[in-house]
């Protein structure tokens, strides 16, 4: 599965006579960014020589545990890492960021049925589709030449073919206990503000 392949559902939504298709694209645009970004911290930590496949299923448990959100994950590529994540997505990164996390403020706000201080039509939800898109397809294809992965593969419990991989990571793990201590860690962060949205009926203006 790659970015496009991702992102071609959204594409026949957009193309649909769907009244709520702005709102809907919008939300499942910021589900996948936030997915990738998630899958590719969960592959970096599968490339630690501790662990292997007997331990996917206390790995997902121990993240399933924990509170950590999109900004958390993008925290955690940097202190696993040494090649930053500003490097891999590009010029662009600082903007596109940015867009990112006002998007997420407010698909935030729509999913629990509040205003958002700024009225959004349905030009300006699809704006952030296009921008959100921008992301993904510059951090899977740098991801994909960095470390093996674009994060939108459906495993990424999986070891890369370059062995050389584990021993680029930052921090040292020899256990789920060590990855658990990492979880605590990001779950704690300062401006750790993300709430867990229920998804709900949401509306946008007509075009």
């Amino acid at each position: 599965m790659s970015a496009e392949e991702e992102f071609a559902t959204i594409g026949v939504l957009l193309a649909s006579n769907a009244e709520t298709r702005g709102v809907d694209a919008f939300a499942l645009a910021l589900i996948k960014a936030e997915r990738q970004m998630r899958k590719l911290f969960t592959y970096l930590v599968f490339q630690s020589e501790a662990f292997g496949s007997g331990d996917v299923a206390a790995l997902r448990g121990a993240l399933a545990a924990r509170k950590v959100y999109f900004r958390d994950f993008l925290s955690a590529w940097d202190a696993l890492y040494p090649r930053p994540l500003k490097e891999l997505v590009g010029p662009d990164h600082d903007r596109l960021r940015g867009i990112l996390e006002e998007a997420i403020e407010h698909r935030n706000k729509i999913f629990h049925g509040q205003l958002t201080t700024k009225y959004l039509s349905r030009e300006e939800l699809i704006g952030y589709v296009g921008q959100i898109r921008c992301w993904c397809r510059a951090l899977a294809a740098s991801a994909q030449l960095e470390v093996g992965y674009d994060g939108f593969g459906r495993n990424s419990f999986r070891k890369s073919s370059d062995a050389s991989l584990a021993g680029r990571l930052v921090v040292e793990m020899t256990g789920v206990q060590d990855y658990e201590s990492l979880l605590a860690k990001m779950e704690k962060r300062p401006n750790n503000q993300m709430q867990r949205t229920r998804p709900a009926q949401a509306t946008e203006p007509r075009s």
